[in-house]
Order: C-alpha cells, then sequence, then structure tokens
C-alpha cells in the first residue's frame, strides 16, 4: 500500500507542481483514465490523457494553487483522498469552471478524489468537488 501511496505522491508532483505530462502519466496503465466528475472533463486512453494534461489542464491550472490533503485511505487497489484546494481565479479554468470567466477570487473547495490502480499503477483518477458551493464562492 506505501507503493500505492508513492505512486500517488509522484503524479500529484508530476501533475500540480511540475506541470510534466509525461512524468505525471510514467506511474499510469497504458490505457488509463482521468476524470473530472462534475464537468466530465477529462479523457480515456494514454494519447487522450496526455492531450489532456498538456493542452487543456496545465494551461490553465492557478498560478498559486495550492492542495492540502485532509485524509487518505489505502488498500491494495484502491486510494482515497480528501483534499482542500485552493486558488485565485485569474483565468478560464475549462476542466473546473467551464464558460465562467476569471473572477480574480480566491476559492476554496473540498476536492475528493479515488484512484484505482492495477499491478501498482494508475488506472483510473476520478475526482469530484462541491460545484455549486465552489461557483456560489466565486459569485
Amino acid at each position: 500500500m506505501r507503493q500505492l501511496e508513492r505512486v500517488w505522491d509522484d503524479h500529484i508532483q508530476a501533475a500540480l507542481v511540475q506541470r510534466d505530462a509525461r512524468a505525471a502519466m510514467a506511474g499510469m496503465v497504458t490505457s488509463p483514465s482521468v476524470r473530472h466528475l462534475p464537468t466530465a472533463a477529462g479523457a480515456t486512453g494514454a494519447v487522450a490523457v496526455e492531450r489532456f494534461y498538456t493542452e487543456e489542464f496545465f494551461p490553465s491550472l492557478p498560478g498559486d494553487l495550492a492542495r492540502i490533503r485532509l485524509s487518505r485511505t489505502v488498500d491494495r487497489f484502491r486510494l482515497a483522498e480528501e483534499a482542500m484546494v485552493s486558488f485565485t481565479h485569474d483565468r478560464e479554468l475549462p476542466w473546473l469552471l467551464p464558460g465562467v470567466a476569471p473572477t480574480q477570487r480566491t476559492a476554496e473547495v473540498l476536492a475528493i478524489t479515488v484512484v484505482d490502480f492495477r499491478r501498482g499503477r494508475i488506472e483510473n483518477i476520478r475526482t469530484l468537488w462541491d460545484q455549486a458551493t465552489l461557483t456560489g464562492r466565486l459569485g
């Protein structure tokens, strides 16, 4: 289970800090799936996931994005994590707030991510958050 945690932590570091799609995908199966459930953003398959990361996700990540892990539960096949995510809405975020122009407001939202593993590699990532609360906080 510690190995699964390391794979996930490496993925988060590569995706949210380094913003490096190849590094983020290094711990994934050959046909992964990434899905942001409130907006249905994401992709399935290595080529599509890499394209999603490089063309949609990374270019619109807020510069001051911060993520604080609140809890984590891991078994042999799955990791579930609760995190508080905060940022300034200083750019369009099509994967998070499709069609909402930047408000320049600071937002904080609770996000839940469930990660499925196959043979020690990430197979599926599903992230959900309270979309109503998020949009309400941004006015």
